[in-house]
């Protein structure tokens, strides 16, 4: 056992080492920060949507937005589109599990705000139709995915690929990533004096 746990540390290590020799990557990242300070200049939202893990990683970040990171500061609007189990039962139900992210990006988001989208294979359907709902609002689109960006790579605006095909490297990647975009942020809007 101890050996599979040691093998699991050290498979997390190489691909967070791929990850930050990655100057494509690295340069996405800076442009996500960039694109989610944009937004909040200009009064704007940031909302998330993921499945599974990545449902949890896109709550998770919401958190470290509208909560805080490293401080106290002022709240920043940002939501995780299934938070709401009644609205994405309710539309899952009427609509199709499909549209319950693209229903609820077409009520809340407006020109200016920005979409982060988690898929690692880069293919989940209605990760793929929050995206398009995105778009014809006139959002920014920020990708979280894996090595081959699936069919997201030709409708992001920037897409963050982890170098790996396996789901909780990829995932652990996401989640660091995220936490340097919510750093990042935060530091940016609400410097300390």
């Amino acid at each position: 056992m101890l050996q599979n746990i040691q093998e699991s540390f050290q498979k997390s290590i190489a691909v967070k080492e791929l990850s930050l020799n990655n100057p494509l990557l690295l340069k996405a990242l800076e442009e996500a920060i960039a694109a989610v300070v944009e937004c909040y200049r200009g009064d704007g939202k940031v909302l998330f949507c993921g499945n599974g893990g990545s449902a949890a990683d896109a709550q998770h970040l919401a958190a470290e937005l509208s909560g805080r990171f490293y401080y106290d500061r002022e709240p920043l609007f940002a939501e995780a589109l299934h938070v709401n189990s009644s609205f994405v039962t309710a539309v899952a139900n009427d609509y199709g599990y499909n549209r319950v992210f693209a229903r609820m990006v077409q009520a809340a988001g407006r020109k200016g705000d920005v979409l982060v989208a988690f898929s690692t294979s880069g293919n989940s359907p209605n990760i793929l139709e929050a995206i398009h709902s995105a778009r014809s609002q006139e959002m920014k689109i920020i990708g979280f995915t894996g090595e081959s960006g699936g069919e997201m790579n030709a409708l992001c605006d920037i897409l963050l690929k982890v170098p790996s095909q396996d789901t909780p490297r990829i995932q652990e990647v996401h989640i660091l990533m995220g936490h340097i975009l919510c750093q990042q942020v935060e530091e940016i809007l609400f410097p300390k004096a």
